[in-house]
């Protein structure tokens, strides 16, 4: 399985997961609704900034994306908070657009957003 190259780097800044539970809710006539767990594991959408430090790596990233992921594969990463091994895929093959920013060390930068079961 491919993993994320080392080259790749994460913006903490931008970190921000969202569980999506498989939840059945069945609506009640009074009270709450009855709800229920439908899968053991829940899918966890996690929006990222990527950066690199130079057109090559930016590059790189992109041929990795096509050549070897083929734009739907999965991959495994470290996960930037808590630094354990995840397997991941982005979400409908969309990584964003790669884009310069003035100012910065690493001035190539795209958003993308992953999602992993937990």
């Amino acid at each position: 399985m491919a993993s994320l190259p080392a080259y790749v780097g994460v913006l903490y800044d931008a970190i921000r997961e969202r569980p999506v539970p498989s939840v059945k809710r069945t609506e009640m006539e009074r009270g709450l609704a009855k709800q229920e767990r439908i899968n053991s594991r829940t899918v966890v959408n996690l929006p990222l900034s990527f950066d690199f430090s130079s057109v090559d790596d930016a590059t790189a990233f992109l041929d990795w994306y096509f050549d070897v992921i083929k734009v739907v594969g999965t991959f495994t990463m470290a996960h930037p908070r808590t630094g354990k091994q995840i397997t991941a895929q982005f979400v409908g093959g969309d990584i964003g657009e790669l884009r310069t920013v003035e100012g910065v060390d690493r001035p190539y930068q795209c958003d993308v957003q992953i999602e992993y079961l937990r």
